[in-house]
């Protein structure tokens, strides 16, 4: 009861948060604008960041579960991408993955 209560005020208040910030707090966003995924797919090709696809399967080799949502920014002062991974027992963890390399920075929550 106490859960579905915290989820019921979290999304009440998601609007007033979401109009208030453009983007995610996980870093400035890489590739601002329309153009941020025709952006994305010409690092890919030009071999300046490693597909999303590879990050996914290297994420699920080591924690099964889903990915929920990805969003690219900028960590530490690079490119990275940010996924969002559920677990096959409901816990949510943002991997945060170096766009380059394709390497795990760091991961939160879970």
């Amino acid at each position: 009861m106490k859960r579905l209560l915290v989820i019921a005020a979290l999304m009440a208040a998601a609007p007033a948060a979401v109009s208030a910030q453009p983007y995610p707090d996980y870093g400035r966003p890489a590739y601002g604008g329309r153009g941020d995924q025709d952006a994305a797919r010409d690092a890919v090709r030009g071999g300046r960041q490693v597909p999303l696809s590879q990050v996914i399967a290297n994420i699920a080799s080591r924690t099964p579960g889903r990915q929920l949502n990805t969003t690219q920014g900028d960590a530490g002062g690079r490119p990275a991408y940010f996924v969002q991974w559920q677990t096959n027992d409901g816990r949510v963890i943002i991997f945060v993955v170096d766009a380059q390399s394709g390497q795990i920075i760091s991961r939160q929550g879970g």
